[in-house]
């Protein structure tokens, strides 16, 4: 059904596709414009492409959980080539374009918005901060390799450094990617390992190594590196609600991902988050793909395919904060424990919170809060409606039981991915349906939490696990589904996690454990098809349990993946 809306055309504010000027000017003057109409309005681009440069683009500061420390991107300024801020009910409708930024950015940032969609798109980067490189050759203590035509380096004195439009970077984080298993997984940087580098020709290098570190590759791999840190992210949706992605392709990400935090009701139907096929590219995110930290609602990603990530697909947790201290008798401070995780509020007048023991990760009371303050960027202070608990320790932590979201992902495709499928820690529903994960180098699903860590909260409480396929992921200390709080001590009585229902899946297994789990009650693992590789040859060995009750493991089936 057709809804009456203002139409609005990028053109009109001088925004011309193929032209490869500075789109960024023109695309704030027609937000700025589509702010002031009541909508429903739709902000059309002419179907083509637009350059995105970082020198008239937005700069505002925001603190983003699990981005960067203090010590690593002192600055939170972010580089926002695309801001919709305080927007109800607009529709940016791309019509196929392709939107390419330079330098570092953060594509685009929903802020403060209500019902507004974005569609129909494609965004890339002129040059991936991600360097990529195809071994050819493979000799006595060296190895060549083919640079790709969007990485620039710079080779000097044996040495060598990737540059690209106003960064540059030497060491980081590297990882090698099989075209003929369709696998990426992490290794030690071999630009870094390397004795000494001689450019053979213009793309073209050999990397030299002392005995015993040349690296275990062979021709054809793709070697990637980037610098590690979260100085930017891809996109970030923050203080919004009813926020929809759909039929877009997100070809590279710098920093952490599509990011959601402090929104509610945020959905991305049919996404490709992959390298555009014409590039030649084998990476689409330089860490996560799906980051939601402290949301609440919907949150539903589907009918979606990823491929090409340096960290998980998705992630959905909320944020444990410390007690620091007690100033009155219905206050408390609370801080921020990760390094990259700081700064941004987590508690809000009116939510709802519960005091749980680190060690054991039990919630033993709760409250509402009052008033919520900032004191400085890795503290809160926050005032209740009720005297803080005599049996505070100074090692618990709160939870936001209020910004815990509903998920829902379903149908989706997930390969060449380092790490794991889909982390989810949300004590509300969640539905992981349909979905087709290959070769994860860890494991496919994790549950987890901890107050230790990485004090991403919380527990769960009904989680179903449905119709999915499990395509050899894994390995020797990653079960397939991974049910792992970290917990240190059991709590009398308590688990961390419970109502988890796995069913219906079909596992292709390798040299891995198909499900563990821990501190978990009423967990169900039936009618699952179990395809074990031919030395597999105890089929009870591959589930672990410790300290779980009211376990119900029954009518699934295992066969040989040699059977016919």
């Amino acid at each position: 059904m057709n809804v009456p809306h203002t139409a609005i055309s990028l053109t009109d504010f001088g925004g011309r596709p193929d032209s490869g000027e500075d789109a960024a000017g023109a695309m704030r003057r027609a937000l700025e414009e589509t702010a002031r109409i009541a909508g429903p309005v739709v902000l059309t681009c002419e179907r083509g492409r637009y350059d995105f440069y970082p020198e008239h683009a937005t700069k505002a500061k925001y603190y983003i959980s699990n981005t960067a420390s203090e010590d690593e991107n002192p600055d939170v300024t972010k580089t926002i080539g695309i801001l919709l801020q305080g927007l109800r009910n607009v529709t940016l409708e791309g019509n196929g374009s392709l939107f390419v930024f330079h330098g570092k950015q953060t594509m685009i940032v929903v802020d403060g918005c209500e019902e507004v969609s974005i569609r129909n798109l494609r965004l890339d980067f002129e040059q991936p901060t991600v360097a990529e490189m195809t071994v050819t050759g493979i000799g006595d203590g060296f190895l060549d390799a083919a640079v790709h035509r969007d990485s620039r380096y710079e080779a000097e004195n044996g040495t060598l450094t990737w540059v690209g439009e106003g960064w540059r970077f030497r060491d980081g984080p590297m990882q090698e990617y099989d075209p003929q298993s369709n696998t990426t997984w992490r290794i030690d940087n071999a630009v870094a390992a390397a004795a000494r580098i001689e450019e053979l020709g213009p793309g073209r290098l050999r990397l030299f190594f002392d005995a015993g570190l040349m690296p275990s590759t062979a021709i054809g791999r793709v070697l990637q590196a980037r610098d590690g840190i979260r100085d930017q992210v891809g996109a970030l949706v923050i203080n919004s609600r009813k926020v929809e992605w759909s039929d877009m392709g997100v070809h590279f990400m710098h920093g952490l991902g599509l990011v959601c935090q402090s929104s509610e009701d945020v959905s991305f139907e049919r996404m490709e988050l992959a390298p555009r096929t014409e590039t030649g590219r084998t990476v689409a995110a330089f860490a996560d793909c799906i980051h939601v930290s402290g949301c609440r609602g919907l949150i539903r990603v589907a009918d979606s395919r990823f491929a090409g990530a340096h960290d998980d697909v998705i992630n959905v947790h909320g944020t444990y904060l410390r007690v620091a201290g007690q100033p009155l008798a219905d206050e408390v401070l609370l801080r921020f424990m990760h390094p990259q995780s700081y700064g941004f509020p987590a508690f809000f007048p009116g939510d709802c919170i519960e005091f749980v023991r680190s060690g054991s990760l039990a919630s033993y009371a709760d409250a509402v809060v009052i008033k919520a303050s900032m004191v400085e960027p890795r503290v809160m202070r926050i005032k209740l409606d009720r005297n803080v608990p005599e049996e505070l320790r100074g090692d618990d932590v709160v939870e936001n039981v209020t910004w815990t979201p509903e998920v829902e992902i379903v149908n989706n495709r997930m390969a060449r991915i380092p790490t794991r499928g889909v982390l989810v820690t949300t004590r509300r529903r969640a539905l992981i349906e349909g979905n087709r994960f290959e070769r994860m180098a860890m494991s496919a699903v994790m549950v987890a939490g901890d107050a230790r860590s990485w004090y991403e909260s919380g527990k769960v409480d009904n989680l179903t696990i449905r119709g999915n396929t499990f395509i050899e992921c894994g390995g020797a200390d990653n079960a397939v589904i991974s049910i792992s709080p970290e917990n240190t001590e059991p709590a009398e009585k308590s688990y961390v996690h419970a109502h988890i229902v796995i069913e219906g899946n079909r596992f292709e297994m390798r040299d891995a454990p198909l499900l563990e789990a821990s501190s978990t009650e009423h967990l169900k693992f039936a009618d699952n098809l179990i395809v074990l590789p031919g030395k597999f040859q105890e089929a009870g060995a591959a589930i672990r349990l410790t300290a779980c009750d009211e376990v119900s493991v029954t009518h699934n089936r295992y066969i040989s993946a040699n059977s016919k």
